[in-house]
């Protein structure tokens, strides 16, 4: 599977707190990669790393054939256009419609004016995440699982290559969290992008994730397809996954 993005050694701390150490990785183009692990691993540090929000202090990355660590932030500005992230809280402008919401990175990030394009490109991408006619609604007026839709929908709607997920199901219940999950598979098959969820959800790792990359630390320990790592002989690796499933059966 050819990469998309990569990255060699990549390290950042935070004073004496070394988050990444040496992190090597390639993401597949237009598949579903999961990045899992322990709370506080550096796995959205990461991410964050990788499109360019924090800066590494070793290491390079490349999106395509583009080394995004030696870039000025006025080229790297021109490149995060490409990205899109949904964040954790979805992270909406709470004194904004949910119309303008999605017209923000619209009118910011692709310079659109037309004001009849904004409106039918928001009124499309509502429906096509299945929450049509609700662009006079606030955020505090949407359910949690509706959140987290229009959070993906305003990262999807400046039509990114690569869209990242930050713990996409993180306060949904069992039902909702299928219905986000599902999504990210809908986003990768229909729309053809990339995807990368950083998930404490297991199970849908494996279930959605073409590869699993495992953080350990600040270093990737385990790294390859759902079926590889479920075989991986790494102690960590084994006893999160055990602990994992074990937890599911048990219905925590």
């Amino acid at each position: 599977m050819n990469a998309i993005i990569r990255t060699e050694n990549l390290c950042k701390a935070f004073g004496a707190n070394k988050v990444l150490d040496r992190v090597s990785l390639e993401l597949p183009e237009k598949k579903v990669s999961a990045i899992i692990g322990q709370s506080g691993t550096g796995k959205s540090v990461l991410i964050k790393t990788i499109i360019g929000m924090l800066k590494p202090d070793r290491g390079r990355t490349w999106f395509r054939n583009i080394e995004l660590s030696s870039l000025k932030p006025s080229e790297m500005i021109a490149i995060r256009r490409h990205f899109g992230y949904s964040f954790q809280n979805a992270a909406l402008f709470d004194s904004m419609t949910v119309g303008e919401n999605l017209a923000f990175p619209l009118r910011e990030l692709l310079q659109i004016k037309d004001r009849a394009e904004i409106k039918e490109r928001i009124a499309q991408m509502l429906e096509w995440i299945e929450l049509k006619g609700i662009e006079s609604k606030r955020p505090d007026e949407l359910s949690g699982g509706m959140r987290k839709r229009v959070g993906v929908a305003r990262a999807l709607i400046s039509q990114p290559q690569v869209l990242f997920f930050d713990e996409p199901t993180t306060g949904l219940d069992p039902v909702l969290s299928e219905t986000i999950n599902d999504l990210v598979v809908r986003v990768n098959r229909e729309l053809q992008l990339t995807c990368v969820m950083i998930t404490h959800d297991i199970p849908a790792a494996f279930r959605i994730a073409d590869k699993i990359a495992f953080l350990d630390r600040g270093a990737i320990i385990a790294d390859g397809s759902p079926d590889e790592i479920a075989v991986s002989e790494h102690p960590m690796v084994k006893d999160f996954l055990r602990i994992s499933f074990c937890e599911l059966k048990s219905g925590k």
